[in-house]
């Protein structure tokens, strides 16, 4: 079971999520918090292996989730993050990962509702990997197939695809089925998106959400 503490300063939200979350089997709800001091508290006392937060938490209901995910990212590397948004705003995905994607989610809240996806992007960031929602990957790639300078522009529609299943944390395999091809096929799609998209091999980074870093920097600079 993976040990969380769930961050959410709407009540309802926070009360119907906790108990989802204990109804898993998978998740031990260690501590609940409505602000972010309370957030970092309990990060702080219970040591958890996740922490899910909304973006918005008192005291100025702007980017505490954010926030809270850079420190404790920052402070305790072993815990891992996922912030939950609204809505899918590239601007708040590059806030979140523009220090390194390792241990760190950023899902849309609607994804609640579909309890495995939620336990397993929280058990994926707790393993140091990370996860994107789909919808956020899907606004990144629309918005740079409209600009002619991007890189993405060089990339086949397959391996958009291929992008777009990479950024949800998928393994290998786990692309391949979604996708019905084979495993060296994809292999060969990935190694194809990379060159494209002039990234280097990195051990210490997880490679493959440093394809959806490279769409969010250019997007800070559009």
């Amino acid at each position: 079971m993976v040990r969380v503490v769930f961050a959410e300063d709407n009540y309802l939200v926070r009360e119907g999520t906790a108990a989802l979350l204990s109804a898993s089997g998978e998740v031990e709800l260690v501590s609940l918090a409505s602000t972010y001091d309370e957030l970092m508290a309990a990060v702080e006392r219970e040591h958890p292996e996740a922490v899910l937060t909304d973006i918005r938490m008192p005291p100025t209901s702007t980017t505490e989730g954010i926030d809270a995910a850079r420190k404790i990212r920052a402070d305790h590397p072993e815990i891992g993050v996922v912030v939950l948004s609204q809505y899918a705003e590239e601007e708040y995905a590059y806030e979140l990962l523009k220090d390194g994607a390792a241990g760190l989610g950023y899902l849309l809240k609607e994804r609640v509702a579909d309890l495995d996806e939620l336990v397993r992007a929280l058990t994926e960031v707790a393993r140091g990997g990370s996860v994107l929602d789909p919808k956020v990957v899907e606004s990144l790639v629309a918005r740079k197939d409209r600009a002619a300078h991007s890189p993405l522009a060089q990339l086949t529609e397959r391996e958009r695809e291929v992008l777009g299943q990479m950024a949800q944390g998928k393994n290998n395999a786990a692309i391949a089925k979604s996708l019905f091809l084979t495993e060296r096929a994809v292999e060969k799609h990935i190694n194809s998106l990379f060159h494209k998209l002039d990234l280097t091999e990195e051990t210490e980074v997880h490679r493959r959400v440093m394809a959806v870093l490279a769409f969010l920097r250019d997007t800070e600079h559009a």
